[in-house]
């Protein structure tokens, strides 16, 4: 299933959030759609792939992290209580 980005046509970023959901990491399925950003409940690492392919990993995470992610992966994600801001 392709990921549905619902921001790509948006012209500005800074808007809020308006909604979220908790996000479950996976390393074979994309999230339902995209967001502005993540919220991390709980400190740890975050594996991921963003929205254009990439993998990273950010370290230290605690908060909200500006990244727009397709995948959260499993593997290599220590982080807890991850939210999905869009």
């Amino acid at each position: 299933m392709a990921l549905k980005d619902i921001f790509r046509m948006n012209i500005t970023n800074d808007a809020p959030a308006r909604n979220g959901y908790t996000a479950t990491p996976d390393d074979d399925n994309d999230l339902p759609h995209s967001g502005r950003a993540l919220w991390v409940g709980g400190e740890g690492t975050v594996a991921a792939v963003t929205v254009n392919g990439d993998s990273v990993t950010l370290a230290g995470c605690v908060g909200v992290v500006p990244v727009s992610v397709r995948r959260i992966l499993a593997t290599g994600t220590t982080a807890t209580d991850i939210v999905v801001l869009y």
